[in-house]
């Protein structure tokens, strides 16, 4: 199957904003039922209420979270989204910025079956402690 990359951009514009709605339930309804994503090879949130507790999880930790689709690719039917998150830590009030990217597999229906999802953890970690953004951001 060859994706269409504008109708991709588009889904990846709308994955960006259902990121900013505070929906976890939002950003599980972009993946298949039995859809999964891994973030920095940590252990897989697989299936909706997974999915579900893992888009809680960084609301929790950045409740005014902003996600930005940055670019995407495609190549068959694997797409890549770069993008940036932005938003104040719940427990520092720190504002973070993070970049990085989600490597997808898509189904038909544009669902993502597998995300593959990376981010520089040590320095989003240094930017909690410290109080603010990168220098590389």
């Amino acid at each position: 199957m060859g994706l269409d990359l504008a109708k991709v951009k588009a889904m990846a514009v709308a994955y960006a904003e259902a990121w900013c709605s505070k929906s976890p339930q939002a950003v599980a309804s972009f993946f298949a039922p039995d859809g999964s994503i891994s973030i920095n090879r940590g252990e897989p949130s697989t299936g909706q209420a997974a999915l579900v507790e893992m888009a809680a999880g960084f609301y929790a930790a950045v409740p005014d979270i902003s996600v930005y689709c940055d670019d995407v690719r495609i190549a068959g039917d694997h797409a890549l989204l770069l993008w940036t998150f932005d938003g104040h830590h719940a427990e520092t009030n720190a504002f973070v910025t993070v970049s990085g990217w989600e490597e997808w597999d898509l189904g038909e229906d544009l669902k993502i079956k597998i995300s593959l999802g990376w981010f520089d953890a040590e320095d989003y970690a240094r930017q909690i402690a410290t109080g603010g953004q990168s220098s590389t951001s």
